[in-house]
């Protein structure tokens, strides 16, 4: 069963905690200026009386309003972020109409015209043509496709999200240097130039198929091809053990596109092996992520990999949308339950709650630190993605199928709107404890529970005219520990891995409990080494080292206690050990700022 997303307008959260972080991305978003986005694609035109003007602000001393590290001018990835930010805002104002953000779209436009213009007509990045020479010389220089991608990217989101024709007209200005480039080398060669880092050039050049028909973009489909990878995935080699991941990640994105743009069944094909080498073959750490020092790990081979530089929020926002993808062509939700560990524990884990900044990784050795990153001084691949990671909330949500059914594939406060039998239909769904809220009659004696609930609870409410009728299918999370509770309406079909709503019309609401049991995720291969999970949330002990626990492995219960579980109107989700001889707090690692913190734990039988 095929299924698609809603337009981006189509729905909407409605508060919580991924609401939260949306809102705090829209305010760093808007907190960068025009001018110092647009810095290096100035310089690179020759633009001087912009590049560094910039107005005035309480960091000008310290010179924080121009952007720094991979966007210092000289940096070989100069002018990436860009593409991204435009990216972001054109998806947050697409759903949410923000109209700031859209003033601020066509001002950076209005820059990258400029520039475009001043090159000649073609050229518009921020990275001079050279790059490319060098690259074909088999010359040192960091991945200028890469870079040069982003902003094609940026481009091609404005015009899809938008609307906005002008930006179409500069990414298809902008393809005609890099067509004329690309066919001045002959297969051989142009396969050796695919060996750096492309970004992900093959994706975009999908999309400007897919919007213009123009048959360019088949030709650039067919010439950034990569041989080597794809061909290997195809004959079931290992591609991935020790291979840099975001390297390849985006090229099988681009195979997805290519595959939804031509209806090739090859491409299909790249992406299924490729999945089936990166995450059913090979496993996950317990947050979900699956590299170390930016390269795929071994399959099931973890305990050896646990570092300072584990789980890159790229290649975690990137498998996000792979996994977005597959579940979108097969109608299986095991991808929403990827993509569900994958949100909690790496875009929430690696999002600073109080900064909204970034963390490149998510460390996984005993007593690690994030280590966040700042609003103008860092400027990392990973701010891109956080930029972008976090105005998609939405679009995870509410996915509709080819026989008309609405499927919530995620457990988030949010609303839609879609077509009904006979009418339009409004689908809300609302966390009941989302952030551990529970309204403001929950004090008083008989209002609700005792202690902690251990259930994750949602009410689904579908509203339409009468006669409108609609199926709402509810994903059954497999971390599941019982069958779901349901009260209210009685119209609730039990399906493998989900539950069915059929709403006839007028109005339909159901409340669903999804009960949850701690448990002990080992590391596959070193199991006596285990973390710590409550749903789908892992837990980070607060400690500064690698510590043992005595006990039972597989008996998460007997070895944590809930800690600290209530105050005021809101249930606190921590924990504690019992039985050792010193007390460990344990906390949701998308809640940790600045602590340090151990993901893993040795268990040590006191039979031994």
């Amino acid at each position: 069963m095929k299924l698609a997303q809603l337009a981006p307008d189509g729905s909407r959260l409605e508060g919580g905690i991924f609401d939260d972080r949306r809102r705090l991305n829209r305010a760093y978003l808007l907190s960068l200026q025009d001018d110092a986005l647009l810095q290096n694609f100035f310089l690179e035109a020759g633009i001087g009386d912009q590049a560094w003007h910039l107005q005035s602000s309480r960091d000008a001393a310290r010179g924080l309003e121009r952007h720094w590290g991979w966007e210092t001018p000289g940096a070989l990835l100069r002018g990436h972020f860009l593409g991204h930010w435009l990216s972001a805002a054109a998806r947050e104002v697409a759903v949410t109409g923000d109209s700031l953000l859209r003033a601020r779209i066509g001002s950076v436009l209005d820059g990258l015209e400029r520039c475009q213009l001043e090159n000649g007509g073609g050229w518009i990045w921020a990275v001079p043509p050279a790059f490319l020479r060098r690259l074909a010389d088999g010359r040192p220089v960091w991945a200028p496709q890469y870079a040069m991608h982003k902003t094609l990217m940026g481009l091609v989101d404005v015009h899809s999200d938008l609307g906005d024709e002008r930006a179409l007209r500069l990414a298809r200005n902008a393809t005609t240097p890099i067509l004329e480039w690309a066919r001045g080398f002959d297969d051989d060669a142009f396969q050796t130039i695919l060996e750096v880092e492309t970004g992900g050039m093959i994706e975009v050049w999908a999309d400007l198929f897919a919007l213009t028909g123009d048959s360019i973009y088949l030709e650039l489909l067919e010439r950034y091809y990569h041989r080597s990878l794809f061909d290997g995935l195809l004959a079931g080699r290992d591609m991935l053990t020790n291979m840099h991941a975001n390297t390849t990640i985006p090229e099988v994105l681009g195979a997805a596109r290519a595959y939804e743009v031509t209806g090739e069944d090859r491409w299909r094909r790249i992406v299924e092996a490729y999945w089936d080498q990166a995450v059913t073959s090979r496993g996950t750490f317990c947050t979900g992520g699956q590299t170390s020092g930016e390269i795929w790990t071994p399959p099931f081979e973890f305990a050896s990999r646990r570092g300072e530089k584990t789980q890159e929020h790229c290649s975690v926002y990137n498998m996000i949308r792979l996994a977005d993808t597959l579940m979108r062509w097969t109608g299986d939700l095991s991808y929403a339950d990827y993509i569900e560990q994958n949100l909690y524990n790496g875009i929430l884990a690696q999002q600073n709650p109080r900064t909204g900044m970034v963390a490149y990784f998510l460390p996984l050795e005993g007593g690690g630190r994030k280590n966040w990153g700042t609003p103008t001084e860092d400027f990392w691949c990973c701010h891109g993605t956080l930029v972008q990671a976090h105005t998609r909330h939405s679009g995870l949500i509410f996915y509709l199928g080819e026989d008309g059914v609405l499927t919530v594939a995620q457990h988030i406060s949010a609303r839609a709107r879609v077509a009904a039998t006979n009418g339009d239909a409004d689908v809300r769904v609302k966390v009941l404890d989302d952030a551990g809220y529970v309204g403001p009659d929950s004090n008083a004696g008989g209002a609700g529970d005792a202690h902690r609930p251990s259930a994750v609870r949602i009410r689904i409410e579908i509203t339409s005219n009468e006669g409108a009728a609609l199926s709402v299918r509810i994903r059954v999370p497999e971390w599941s520990a019982a069958e779901p509770m349901l009260s209210g309406d009685d119209r609730v079909e039990h399906v493998e891995g989900a539950l069915i709503i059929n709403h006839p019309g007028v109005r339909t609401s159901v409340d669903i409990a999804f009960p949850f049991a701690l448990r002990a995720v080992p590391i596959p291969d070193e199991p006596a080494t285990v973390a710590f999970a409550e749903g789908p949330v892992v837990l980070a002990g607060l400690v500064d080292r690698e510590v043992s626990l005595d006990g039972d492995a597989s008996s998460a219960a007997s070895l944590l206690a809930p800690d600290n579980e209530r105050q005021w109107t809101e249930w606190l989700r921590g924990y504690r050990t019992v039985g050792q001889s010193t007390a460990i707090r344990f906390r949701p690692v998308h809640e940790i700022v600045d602590e340090p913190y151990s993901l893993y734990f040795p268990i040590k039988s006191r039979n031994k």
